[in-house]
């Protein structure tokens, strides 16, 4: 009996573990395919060391929505990719800057374009480690006649956001160089760390609306889905019932069986396990026949009335709410279940 429940927890943890890997496949090829991760760091770069744009909107908005709408589809705002070494003499800060200049931004990516590699003619650049920011600053300084101090004072005339951070860390340091150059790599390090949790935030929703979609698409009914993994754990007992009991027994499954042999029956019933019957019923499916080459179906028929009945609701909110929990999560319960050993 206990063998019952072990193949049921077996079932289902394999079945959201591969619908999870889906979902965040999906999430991934959304993600790189539109290159959201670098334009949420070139977005807060933007905000931080040039301010808002000409019409004085933020680059990297504060809400997800607003994100959804200005980040994947509408405004770009990596810098050009340029396929040069960083100059040997760095760029010289400007004493006044307009909003729709980006000097700031365009001199740090200056600095760090050694590590980039084009995408659609932008910088493809997703994280600048904070020693490398750090350092690109301190070159910047470097080429003023004042030091920290010269760059400082233009950060202030261009009215930079930039100015109020560094000249806290400045006088943090103690107007010490070595100290400096620190207390830039902890500040940027920390914002990155904040900027990781607001994108966090939106792939959350990201994998929310996947997860909805791939449960539909699939009309994985979580509690039909159990109910099959009894049933197929069952007529596999019987058959093996069958198998001991001799002649009458078999007398009994060849009457269950349609037909005069009932061993294409049993070989059918036993080569389609509960997650090929459950994935047999998506928008799309593909069969792999006996002979032939596997063929494509649409079952946009028998999709729309398991959509439409109330009766699988219960069933597809259970998929969809493990499909929240990840595929980390899952195979974590896998290996518990199976005692898989994790290797570092």
């Amino acid at each position: 009996m206990l063998s019952v429940y072990v193949d049921l927890a077996l079932g289902l943890v394999v079945s959201f573990l591969l619908l999870s890997l889906l979902v965040s496949g999906l999430n991934e090829a959304f993600v790189r395919l539109l290159a959201i991760r670098s334009k949420f760091l070139w977005a807060y770069l933007r905000d931080t060391m040039d301010g808002s744009d000409k019409q004085g909107r933020s680059w990297l908005p504060a809400k997800v929505r607003d994100v959804f709408a200005a980040l994947p589809f509408a405004r770009d705002p990596r810098p050009k990719h340029s396929d040069q070494p960083a100059p040997a003499e760095p760029g010289v800060v400007p004493a006044q800057e307009s909003t729709a200049e980006d000097v700031m931004v365009n001199l740090l990516y200056e600095r760090v374009q050694e590590i980039d590699h084009p995408k659609s003619g932008r910088t493809s650049i997703a994280n600048i480690p904070p020693g490398r920011f750090a350092v690109a600053l301190m070159e910047l300084a470097a080429v003023e006649p004042d030091g920290v101090e010269g760059l400082l004072a233009k950060l202030k005339e261009m009215r930079s956001p930039l100015y109020g951070h560094l000249k806290g860390v400045w006088e943090t340091a103690q107007r010490d160089l070595d100290r400096f150059r620190q207390g830039v790599e902890t500040w940027f390090d920390g914002e990155m760390q904040r900027l990781s949790m607001l994108y966090k935030r939106y792939v959350k929703w990201v994998v929310a609306v996947l997860g909805l979609l791939v449960t539909l698409v699939f009309s994985m009914d979580g509690l039909e889905y159990a109910k099959t993994l009894l049933r197929d754990n069952a007529f596999r007992a019987s058959v093996t019932a069958v198998a001991e009991s001799g002649p009458e027994a078999y007398n009994e499954l060849k009457a269950r069986c349609t037909g005069g042999d009932p061993m294409p029956c049993v070989t059918e019933t036993l080569s389609e396990p509960a997650l090929v019957k459950m994935l047999g019923q998506a928008l799309v499916s593909v069969s792999i026949p006996e002979q032939g080459d596997p063929s494509v179906r649409w079952n946009g028929a028998l999709w729309w009335d398991r959509v439409t009945t109330p009766s699988h609701w219960p069933g597809f909110l259970l998929t969809y709410v493990a499909l929240l929990f990840g595929a980390p999560f899952w195979w974590d319960v896998l290996r518990r279940v199976t005692g898989i050993k994790s290797r570092r």
